[in-house]
């Protein structure tokens, strides 16, 4: 990156929708106290689960709209492999 500056994009439009998957594990740890059926307290895990994958598709089309285009307009062969690198390991541990 030029003068070594790293401009990281921000996240913060992603904090209402962790606030509100926090909101829902609180939830679900109410239901389990609650002896809530078994059913119910999966749906609510599957739907944090989908709020949470939501977050990470947004959180890594930034990084690849901003982080790894910086690094290809740098023409910084190390940072770009080093980019490439960390999607790789990324995709690669993604369930």
């Amino acid at each position: 990156m030029r003068n070594n500056v790293i401009n990281h994009p921000s996240h913060k439009t992603e904090l209402g929708k962790l606030n509100r998957v926090i909101g829902q594990l609180e939830g679900v740890k109410k239901m389990i106290e609650d002896q809530r059926y078994c059913v119910e307290i999966l749906q609510q895990l599957k739907a944090a689960r989908s709020a949470i994958k939501g977050v990470e598709h947004n959180i890594l089309k930034n990084h690849m709209q901003m982080c790894l285009l910086n690094a290809a307009k740098s023409q910084d062969e190390h940072e770009i492999l080093k980019k490439i690198a960390e999607l790789q390991n990324i995709i690669k541990n993604y369930n």
